[in-house]
Order: C-alpha cells, then structure tokens, then sequence
C-alpha cells in the first residue's frame, strides 16, 4: 500500500503528500507523474512528482483542492494509503545544457517545474525562474526553487509579494536585458498560452508541460487528446511536454472546461453529505 508519511497545507486549497513508493521514487525522472486513486469508486487523478527520495522510497505529490477527487485526497492523513498508484508515467524532460533557461511557473505549475528546474541547474545550466499566483499564499516551493535558481522573481496579481502583474511581465524583464536561449512554462492553459505568445514574439524555444484531462495515462482512451502542430497527440504518453508554439491552446481550454458544470454539481452535493 501507498501509505502517506507526510502532509502539509500550503494553503487551504493547496496540500503536499509524501508517499511511499519505492520503485516509482527510483526510477522517476523530471517531467513524469503518477495516476492515482483516493478510494475504490473514485476517479484517476493524474499528479506531477514534484520530488522524490531514493534512500526513503517516497515521492512527493502537491494536489490543488478543484473538486471531488481532490477534496477527498486532501482530507486523507498521516498513515492513510492510496488505493491505487502507478507511475512514473509520460516522458521525461529534455534537459541538456543549452545556456540561460528560464522557467515560468503559476500556482501549482511551480511543483512540476521544481525537478526540471533541479534538472537544467545540474546541467549547468544559468536558470532564472518566474514564480506567479493571485496572491503571496498562493506561492509555492520559493525556497525550493531558489536553491536551483541563479536568480527568482516574484509576480503577484495583488502585489502582495514580489511585483505586482502578470508572469509574462516577469519574462519579459528577463528577455529584454539578456539572451534567453530556452523556456520551460508550467501552470494554468491561459498562462502557458500567453507566456508562448510571449516568448514566440522573441523566437525564444519554448516547451510547455500540459495538464490535460486523463484517465487510463497509456495513450488508449485519447481523453487527453492535444492538437500540437495540426497533429493529435496524447498527453500521458507523447507528452506531457511540448513545443509551446505549436500547441493549440485554445482548443485545450474548451476541453478542459467541457464537464465544469458536471463537476460544480458533483463538489457541492459531496460538500453538502460531509
């Protein structure tokens, strides 16, 4: 069983598991994830490792409170074990050493981003990171990302922490004062796709690690479908990283929000029973 030995709010809405799995933690690389399941009825929650320890055998996984799924995932406690769990799945990151990288991240994105930005670091790699939220609690792993990062910028939409604007603003600081030779950009579609449009105006290579919905993580049920360059691709095995410009952002984000309203539905009658 995947028994859970830690956990942490980092918000209210925003909780770090730390789960046992041994031969997942071993064979992990930057840019997998998992599939799990909370209970035996419950759905397959897909969730980046956002690190892992070898000499201990656990993974660590960030989940963001949005529904049923991962409402129940972060009410489970110390000793509590996943029904299910399997992984390391999707392909792991290119990382080589190409110059300065830099890496933008929004809310949860920065825990997928943290292995890469370890990753592009060891490489050496100069790596300038972005970090981006709403609001100062709802910035993650900052001591984290600074340990791999040459240099960390904040951007907050209330000005609460850091600068006040948007992650694209950020970027474009960096871009303006120095060569950026490859970006990485993790966190919200919207985001990802103004953060392309950004570094496309630059012709700066970019590659972007999409949260697509999933189910069976093997390519089989296509539910995790993406239009990348006029092609079909699946997330869970082609992916979960791509060239940015040529993802079809638009289309992502209508996917995405095909069941919201099933969804809304489901969270308010499971709120209304606990």
């Amino acid at each position: 069983m995947n028994q859970i030995v830690e956990k942490e709010f980092f918000s209210e809405n925003v909780v770090k598991l730390v789960v046992e799995a041994p031969l997942i933690a071993k064979a992990r690389k930057p840019g997998n994830f998992v599939i799990l399941r909370v209970s035996e009825n419950g759905e397959r929650i897909p969730l980046t490792i956002a690190a892992a320890d070898e000499t201990k055998g656990t993974i660590t996984i960030i989940a963001q409170k949005v529904g049923v799924s991962t409402e129940k995932l972060a009410q489970l406690e110390v000793g509590d074990a996943l029904i299910d769990l399997v992984g390391p799945l999707g392909k792991e990151t290119d990382i080589h050493n190409v110059g300065t990288v830099l890496a933008c991240g929004g809310g949860v994105g920065v825990a997928p981003l943290l292995p890469i930005v370890e990753g592009f670091k060891k490489a050496g790699n100069r790596v300038i990171s972005v970090l981006a939220a709403r609001s100062k609690d709802l910035i993650i792993l900052e001591d984290e990302i600074r340990k791999w990062s040459d240099e960390v910028i904040i951007m907050t939409d209330d000005g609460s922490h850091g600068k006040k604007g948007l992650v694209t603003q950020g970027a474009e600081e960096v871009i303006l004062r120095e060569k950026v030779n490859e970006c990485i950009v993790i966190g919200p579609a919207i985001m990802m796709k103004f953060t392309s449009l950004l570094t496309k105006k630059y012709n700066i290579p970019t590659q972007a690690s999409l949260n697509s919905m999933m189910v069976d993580g093997t390519g089989m049920c296509g539910a995790c479908r993406v239009t990348v360059g006029g092609k079909t691709k699946f997330t869970c095995v082609d992916g979960p990283e791509f060239d940015a410009h040529q993802i079809d952002f638009d289309e992502m984000m209508m996917r995405l929000g095909g069941y919201k309203t099933e969804e809304k539905i489901d969270f308010e009658q499971f709120m209304n029973r606990s």
